[in-house]
């Protein structure tokens, strides 16, 4: 049986997907990259889910990580995606556009997952929080190893700001023109609230800014427990692909 999946992060810029293998994490295609549609309603990001999946070819099931809250499927919340989202189905609503089976997660918690099992948290025990720094925030809390899903941090008020993604965002760099410093700076004051709440023993940073790690991370205080994702930006990517690696081909 294939162990090569197709995984899809859904952002709130982006819908990013690659096949994965899934037994040692490997991205083995290009990373194929739409646009996330303006505005982010259901049928549109369902036909830029089926561009990916239709792009990469492959056979089987896909996982899918979602900018969302997600209980059994179903979306609770839309942050940097259109309202219309609340109470979908999303599992129903991507099989139906791409024909196949489908499992659906929040996209941090899918990134969570993807460190956990092959990357920077690996093996780690006690309490791990990935956080992923783009549009949003988004978040994923794990303990030894255990995933507690849709722990949504960016939408906690920090410094009478609510939701503090609003402020600490890359978004928030971008429509402000901070430099990548001054933004680590800030970046650093919500890791820092987040390590005093939780005490984790590892704090894991990824999303779409860590690829410019080297140009932020000097501003982090250097008593946290914080460090660069492993699988970088495709962690979403390969947390998702790794939901469906033991389900048959189809």
């Amino acid at each position: 049986m294939s162990t090569i999946r197709i995984g899809i992060d859904v952002g709130g810029s982006g819908v990013k997907g690659a096949l994965v293998e899934t037994e040692t994490g490997e991205v083995l295609s290009d990373r194929v990259r739409f646009d996330t549609p303006r505005p982010a309603t259901p049928a549109a990001i369902a036909a830029a889910v089926n561009s990916v999946v239709e792009s990469l070819g492959g056979e089987g099931p896909i996982g899918i990580g979602f900018p969302a809250v997600v209980k059994e499927g179903l979306v609770y919340s839309a942050s940097n995606i259109d309202p219309s989202c609340i109470g979908v189905d999303a599992v129903g609503l991507f099989s139906t556009a791409t024909g196949r089976e489908v499992t659906v997660i929040n996209d941090a918690d899918a990134a969570g997952l993807g460190e956990s099992r092959f990357g920077e948290a690996r093996g780690a025990m006690g309490t791990v929080i990935m956080l992923t720094f783009g549009t949003g925030i988004g978040s994923a809390l794990l303990i030894d190893g255990t995933l507690v899903p849709n722990v949504e941090l960016g939408q906690i008020e920090l410094r009478g700001v609510k939701p503090a993604e609003i402020r600490y965002s890359g978004k928030a760099m971008t429509e402000e023109g901070l430099a990548w410093l001054e933004w680590g700076e800030r970046a650093n004051e919500f890791i820092t609230h987040v390590n005093k709440v939780f005490s984790p023993s590892l704090i894991v940073v990824g999303g779409g800014l860590v690829t410019k790690w080297d140009s932020f991370a000097p501003a982090f205080d250097p008593m946290l427990p914080v460090v660069a994702a492993g699988l970088g930006k495709n962690a979403g990517i390969i947390g998702a692909a790794s939901l469906v690696a033991g389900l048959a081909s189809g």
